[in-house]
């Protein structure tokens, strides 16, 4: 098997929006009903991915098997947080934002994560309370609990953060 991660194109967006699908139904079948509800994430939000140049895919011998944004900062949502604070709060840092691969494929999330820190060492990210595979995901790559963040829409996130040693 032959694993790429690319940039996504606006050809791709039909299988990415499959893609989430099925990461909304494992997410679903794994107790979280509360996030990723009311259509989102929907095509505007890749679109905008997109236009912000951080829109990528995971493909598995050509196949997209994974989304996710990665994004430069600032990211708004994580100007102030609650319970906690950032392992460090002056440094440019990427952002990692909608997350989702097909169930059968393993090792997403750990090639996304090579990747993401093959161009910055410094990734903050955030999941809802209920998504207990994603919190486990970030302890077990090496991510540290930073606290609690809002989003615009006022919805609670866990904050974690990971900075590779210089």
């Amino acid at each position: 098997m032959t694993r790429k991660i690319r940039h996504a194109t606006t050809a791709d967006v039909r299988r990415i929006m499959e893609v989430l699908a099925a990461a909304k139904q494992v997410m679903r079948q794994a107790g979280n009903a509360n996030q990723w509800i009311n259509g989102y994430p929907d095509e505007n939000a890749i679109l905008h991915d997109m236009e912000q140049g951080g829109a990528m895919v995971v493909e598995d011998d050509g196949m997209v098997v994974a989304y996710f944004a990665f994004l430069p900062s600032p990211e708004p949502t994580y100007a102030t947080i609650y319970h906690g604070s950032w392992l460090n709060d002056t440094k440019p840092y990427h952002v990692v934002h909608r997350m989702g691969g097909v169930p059968e494929v393993c090792g997403i999330f750990a090639s996304a994560m090579d990747y993401c820190f093959a161009v910055d060492p410094n990734i903050r990210v955030d999941t809802h309370r209920d998504n207990k595979t994603m919190q486990h995901l970030f302890i077990k790559h090496g991510f540290t609990y930073c606290g609690i963040i809002y989003l615009a829409n006022g919805d609670e996130r866990l904050a974690f953060q990971k900075i590779l040693d210089a």
